[in-house]
């Protein structure tokens, strides 16, 4: 499946997709420039990429894979690929597993999710097998029992091993338990969700050789988004040119975002699939140019992972933040943000997980209390609210990593809990 010049892909979607031709109707019919177009409007475009009576795709679903989307909020989705534009994706894919430090001869393990229409193990599975240099797969999966999950990684000396951030945090809560250790393993492969500095301290304590690595950013729906750049951050990627046309928008005007450190949302173009077009599509996160004459952007977390308590905005990386200021001990090992509402006001539970054998109630006392002075500083709005009797003091709730909220259809942390009654 060759890469399509954005003026050819822009005619064959408004040729073929009703959808696109309903969004580009008051468009010139020689428009070939990405910012004359609109960005797409995610509830309009899975309110038309529908099951039945399909307005998005370009040509009936005779021939392709299915996989369900959706992420760690909203209900699933599902996004289609011809084989010509799934091996594309793969094989893009896998060379950039190069760039996150895959060697020739490395032994990996693969503990992405599996069934249910999701595509993250496979995927994986496929990008290694396209990957340009050899490899040997070890197709464990993320649900298999931890019991069998750590024999099978000594029985055949994994070298690598790639997973979502919490999957690889569950094995390491699980590997310290039992004061065990996998130093054979050289690479932790992460992707769906960002690590932070709590949970490579958990991973520390497993995999004492170990260097966490992002894998690669993609997303089932949006398609190639970011290939790993070699360097000291994680979060730091560069787009799949030319498959694929990365943008950051202004998060207010909509305006492209062209200084480093600035910013905006990602947005994403891909230049090798028809059947399913994506133009100007919301990857769903914030990033920022770190280097916009390479290309490269730093990944700041989901655009939706944030909640409103009372009048109150806050994001996951606030209560991140105060938690890394307060923690320098480094005793929390994963964070998890539970919205509440109680006695007619909303209040926020900071669930945060510490590694086993780790109970000194007064010491965890006096580092929430440092915690949520912290969050209070840096959102005065927040303690402003309480004064005024709009939301209830903010709470720490200490429990273990394998307490922590997942979906448990990808196995992701969900960052915010709102378990707020909806009726």
């Amino acid at each position: 499946m060759p890469v399509h010049q954005l003026s050819d892909l822009i005619r064959f979607a408004r040729e073929n997709s009703p959808f696109y031709a309903n969004l580009y109707a008051s468009l010139t019919p020689d428009v070939d420039c990405l910012t004359d177009l609109p960005v797409v409007d995610q509830g309009e475009f899975w309110a038309a990429n529908t099951l039945h009576d399909n307005q998005v795709l370009t040509a009936p679903l005779a021939e392709a894979a299915v996989y369900k989307t959706g992420g760690t909020t909203g209900a699933p989705k599902f996004s289609c690929y011809t084989r010509e534009e799934w091996r594309e994706f793969v094989t893009a894919f896998g060379a950039g597993l190069v760039d996150a430090g895959l060697k020739p001869g490395h032994r990996v393990a693969d503990l992405f999710y599996a069934g249910e229409l999701y595509a993250s193990f496979l995927f994986i599975l496929d990008s290694l097998a396209h990957a340009p240099v050899d490899n040997v797969r070890l197709p464990i999966g993320g649900g298999a029992p931890l019991e069998s999950t750590v024999p099978t990684l000594e029985d055949f000396a994994a070298q690598v091993v790639a997973g979502t951030p919490t999957t690889l945090c569950r094995l390491a809560e699980h590997l310290v338990a039992q004061d065990r250790q996998l130093p054979a393993v050289e690479l932790l492969f992460f992707g769906g969700e960002a690590l932070f500095p709590d949970q490579r301290r958990l991973l520390a304590r497993a995999f004492p050789n170990a260097e966490a690595r992002s894998l690669g950013y993609a997303s089932v729906d949006a398609g190639l988004l970011g290939r790993p750049v070699p360097g000291p951050d994680a979060r730091v990627h560069r787009a799949f040119t030319p498959h694929s046309i990365v943008e950051i928008l202004d998060e207010t005007t909509g305006e492209p975002v062209t200084e480093p450190g600035r910013p905006g949302r990602v947005v994403v173009t891909m230049l090798f699939r028809t059947l399913m077009p994506i133009i100007r599509y919301p990857a769903g996160d914030r990033a920022e140019w770190t280097d916009t004459e390479a290309g490269h952007f730093r990944i700041l977390g989901r655009a939706e992972e944030g909640v409103r308590v009372g009048p109150v905005s806050l994001y996951s990386q606030d209560a991140q933040a105060a938690v890394e200021e307060a923690d320098t001990a480094g005793r929390v090992m994963g964070t998890q943000l539970v919205v509440r509402r109680w006695d007619g006001k909303d209040g926020l539970v900071l669930r945060l997980a510490t590694a086993p054998g780790d109970d000194d109630p007064a010491g965890l006392d006096v580092l929430a209390k440092e915690i949520v002075e912290g969050l209070y500083t840096a959102r005065p709005l927040y303690p402003d609210s309480m004064a005024a009797g709009y939301v209830h003091p903010l709470e720490v709730e200490w429990a273990r990593h394998r307490d922590l909220a997942v979906n448990p259809r990808s196995g992701k942390l969900i960052r915010v809990l709102d378990e707020r009654p909806t009726a």
